[in-house]
């Protein structure tokens, strides 16, 4: 094998079933492993702070060696990481093939897996996992539910962070009365029988974000795909156990994909292709749910068959050509793609896609926002979150400065953490853009359709 290996990058399934999983001396070797690889290393120092405090730990020890590293101290590093994906697949030179086979964010979430194994878990982080359940509670009261989640609400927020360690500041998303499901049971958008890919069929796994806190984003899709002759459904199961994930709950999200993915599938025999609104779904269905369920059918047929939005669009652009009717933006675009997007190894098609609007100014920036799902609105992470997406911040605050209107991002999530992250660096000054969520948004923009 050669040295920093130079071939593709290759993920093995998750063992999580095998007792040796969550054996906490198998875990405890392995981390030490893998982080005496990345002590030698260091190539990913800059990516996120789990990186800085492992390589504080070693470097603070008696022996400046992990040999002297007392394992309790690995806890903090764990807790750290997002599960971006991005040291795996773009930063470290030793991920499999390699002999040296490391995945870093798996072995943190088999470390999490671990400490759920021996019963410590964090309750109200817990709760705040459960997208469905909260999304189905607050869709009854929205206004009430957005109310009390503003930021500024001194009554509330200073409340939600004292009992459910969410910081007061972070920007939580808002909830609507009617789902994005319910408004998919009204008249569907007319589909266009000019458009050169007339005759596709795609159902829209609406995604618990999608569904609950921005329908928007659903909306534009079908009009979307409807102008370019796509007939669409919009289906929702369930959430893809993405939150779940992140605290090591394997068995929840194992489930999951199989309820998902035997509900998909029929549609998938009747010819429709499966689109993921948001890219952290997709990814999950993608190569999450193969690598915990690898021998699973069901899992496996959907894998292949799903695609991100911003892919398909891009698809139907180079195999039939996109329907006529795109107009100039008015203004240019920071496109931050989200980790998530990067980690399904598709190329930026979010780029690929907004380039498509005629005249169109796009600035992509390939760094990580620092949000990482619920994990940069805690209390404990809200500051590190904020830090770790200040470059992010930073070019995207530069570019509305040089006129790009625009600040979008694939994870709308991401997306308003980059907008916080601008207001600081402008000393509390909103900045001079104009967002949308997701860029398929911008797309119904330039065709006028919303």
């Amino acid at each position: 094998m050669r040295e920093g290996s130079l071939e593709a990058p290759v993920r093995h399934p998750l063992d999580w079933q095998n007792p040796d999983f969550t054996d906490p001396q198998k875990l405890d070797a392995e981390m030490r492993r893998v982080f005496e690889v990345c002590h030698g290393c260091r190539l990913c120092f800059n990516l996120c702070d789990s990186f800085p405090r492992l390589f504080d730990l070693i470097d603070d020890s008696p022996t400046g060696e992990l040999d002297s590293v007392d394992s309790a101290g690995f806890k903090p590093v764990v807790e750290a990481c997002t599960l971006c994906d991005i040291c795996f697949m773009s930063k470290c030179p030793y991920v499999p093939p390699h002999e040296f086979a490391i995945d870093f964010p798996h072995l943190m979430l088999r470390a999490r897996a671990a400490e759920r194994a021996q019963g410590k878990v964090d309750k109200w982080g817990e709760r705040l996992t459960e997208t469905d359940r909260n999304g189905k509670l607050a869709s009854v009261v929205p206004g009430l539910a957005n109310w009390a989640s503003k930021r500024g609400n001194t009554i509330t927020r200073p409340l939600m962070e004292k009992v459910a360690g969410v910081h007061r500041d972070a920007a939580l998303p808002k909830y609507h009365g009617k789902t994005f499901v319910a408004r998919a049971k009204g008249a569907a958008p007319a589909v266009n029988r000019e458009a050169p890919a007339f005759g596709r069929k795609a159902v829209l796994y609406a995604t618990c974000f999608v569904n609950y806190n921005n329908p928007d984003i659903g909306t534009a899709t079908r009009a979307v795909l409807a102008h370019n002759g796509v007939e669409t459904e919009v289906v929702y199961p369930a959430c893809c156990g993405m939150p779940q994930l992140e605290h090591g709950d394997i068995a929840r999200v194992a489930e999951r994909a199989r309820k998902v993915s035997a509900e998909l599938g029929g549609w998938i025999d009747r010819g429709y292709d499966i689109i993921a609104l948001v890219p952290s779904c997709a990814l999950m269905l993608k190569f999450e749910w193969p690598l915990i369920l690898p021998d699973d059918p069901a899992v496996k047929k959907l894998a292949q068959a799903t695609f991100d939005v911003s892919e398909y669009v891009v698809d139907i652009a180079r195999r039939e050509g996109l329907a006529p009717g795109l107009k100039p933006l008015d203004g240019g675009v920071s496109l931050h793609v989200a980790c998530h997007a990067r980690a399904q190894n598709m190329g930026v098609k979010a780029g690929e896609m907004l380039r498509l609007i005629p005249g169109a100014e796009v600035e992509v920036i390939e760094r990580c926002s620092g949000h990482g799902g619920s994990w940069g609105v805690m209390k404990d992470n809200f500051e590190v979150a904020l830090k770790v997406g200040r470059p992010v911040a930073r070019k995207a605050l530069e570019g509305a400065q040089a006129g790009r209107r625009h600040v979008v991002s694939e994870c709308p999530l991401a997306g308003e953490h980059i907008v916080q992250g601008m207001e600081r660096l402008s000393e509390g000054a909103p900045p001079p853009v104009d967002r949308a969520p997701h860029p398929i948004q911008l797309m119904a923009m330039a065709y006028g359709l919303g």
